[in-house]
């Protein structure tokens, strides 16, 4: 068995390939394409196991290796500073330390989703993108709404059908009359691209039963329960409710020093879509259901708004992994 370390980067890459007795037989500096990965590990007769950080735009290379390599393994980028961290740090000695490192299995594995959930992870992001851009638009337009003494309607939400045609036809002084009008027509078109982001995830998300248990439990709808499965992907990687919890980065941090312990903010180690994800979802959660609600109130009562905002996202996502795992839809109570 050989075993190749892979130091990628978005224009160059380098390769170390060494043999069972830690041997190097090569070190190279090569182009991020698939023809000078193909050629660099082409000719040799033994099968070769390789890796590489899960680090920006790993997807498309860890691909490639897949087409020539007996296995890739991905590497968690944290872990693997952690067990190899080196004051002298350059392209060559990673791939050297990456190769070494697999060598002896000792490798801290990341999870490599599929080529087709990438993808599909991509699409979802991208909703998330565009509804940022809502938020900041929408908050634009109320800053500029406030800078003039306006009588408004009475409307739960000025940005529905009623309150843009309120907008649409105030008139403000120039220059703010121009940026208003420029803010809505931006506004209805990232709408539109929402829309249409909508529609995809569902035809995605189709038929998929995991999808069909996520989106059972309360505040979890379409987009969220298509985000959650894929940005998990597999969750038997995940042994316990704490486990999955803990990868999202909604655990707090815990601090021991003799025999006293104290615990701080969320660790946000993690997914970070997640996490938003389930933060995002405690809001419809509580309007729905009584049991959340209870809980969510039963612990601002005594920590305060924020820390029961982050107590039931916790609770939200233990609940995902049990209707998970146990293939069945939330039962509300």
């Amino acid at each position: 068995m050989l075993y190749a370390g892979i130091d990628h980067h978005t224009q160059t890459s380098h390769l170390t390939l060494i043999d069972e007795e830690g041997k190097v037989i090569k070190q190279k500096e090569i182009p991020s394409k698939r023809k000078a990965l193909k050629e660099a590990l082409a000719g040799y007769s033994e099968p070769i196991k390789a890796t590489l950080e899960a680090s920006y735009n790993w997807g498309k290379m860890y691909d490639w290796l897949d087409q020539v390599a007996e296995e890739v393994i991905l590497a968690h980028p944290l872990k693997v500073r952690a067990i190899a961290e080196a004051r002298i740090k350059n392209d060559r000695i990673d791939s050297w330390t990456l190769a070494h490192l697999l060598r002896a299995d000792l490798i801290p594995e990341a999870y490599a989703c599929s080529a087709e959930i990438r993808g599909i992870k991509r699409v979802l992001r991208q909703r998330m993108f565009l509804v940022r851009i809502q938020t900041m638009l929408k908050n634009r337009v109320q800053a500029l709404l406030h800078q003039h003494d306006r009588e408004r309607p009475n409307l739960t939400d000025l940005f529905g059908t009623t309150g843009r045609k309120w907008m649409s036809n105030l008139s403000l002084p120039d220059p703010d009359g121009q940026i208003l009008s420029e803010d809505l027509v931006l506004l209805d078109v990232v709408q539109e691209r929402i829309a249409s982001t909508e529609g995809l995830i569902k035809k995605l998300s189709r038929g998929d039963q995991a999808v069909k248990w996520l989106r059972s439990i309360p505040g979890i709808g379409d987009f969220f329960s298509a985000l959650i499965r894929n940005e998990v992907g597999d969750i038997s990687r995940f042994r316990s409710p704490e486990k999955f919890v803990s990868y999202t980065g909604l655990i707090p941090s815990t601090y021991a020093s003799g025999s006293k312990i104290y615990h701080g903010r969320i660790t946000k180690q993690g997914n970070k879509y997640l996490r938003w994800a389930f933060i995002e979802a405690v809001t419809p959660a509580i309007r729905v259901s009584p049991e959340l609600r209870s809980y969510y109130e039963r612990i601002k009562g005594r920590k305060g708004t924020k820390d029961a905002r982050v107590a039931t996202a916790r609770k939200l996502a233990e609940l995902a992994w049990h209707v998970w795992t146990e293939e069945r839809p939330y039962e509300m109570r």
